[in-house]
């Protein structure tokens, strides 16, 4: 009996492992933008952002080869114009994961275009870039 508990345990962490590598690999872009020479590719589960509470997966890659770039800092804020009100601002809180590889969350309380602002400082040099991406 105490080896068929010792397979089960080690079947588990197998399946568990191979659900996290699925997990990580299921990524869908939301948006790329190049950047000087690079790409900076917007990344989730879904694809799209949605109203609430959603994963950011932020790459830097080399244009020429897609090999990850280490940019050092980077950061995400979004704002959305608003007639007559100040424009509605989020940010994400982003943790370096792997060189190039930024995750964190970002929350939005309604739908619309947000004016996204990537921006880095680190190894290749300091600069930003800017693209819309829709909250649906």
């Amino acid at each position: 009996m105490r080896n068929g508990t010792m397979w089960m345990t080690t079947l588990a962490a197998v399946v568990l492992v191979a659900a996290g590598v699925a997990g990580a690999a299921d990524l869908r872009v939301i948006k790329t933008q190049k950047a000087k020479d690079m790409n900076v590719s917007l990344l989730n589960e879904a694809g799209a952002w949605k109203k609430g509470t959603n994963r950011v997966v932020l790459e830097f890659t080399s244009a020429k080869d897609k090999s990850p770039v280490d940019v050092g800092r980077a950061t995400l804020s979004t704002s959305m114009a608003m007639p007559g009100m100040a424009p509605m601002i989020a940010g994400a809180t982003l943790e370096p994961k792997a060189p190039g590889r930024y995750e964190g969350r970002i929350s939005f309380p309604d739908s619309g275009d947000r004016q996204v602002t990537v921006a880095w400082d680190g190894p290749v040099g300091k600069g930003s870039t800017k693209f819309t991406v829709p909250v649906r």
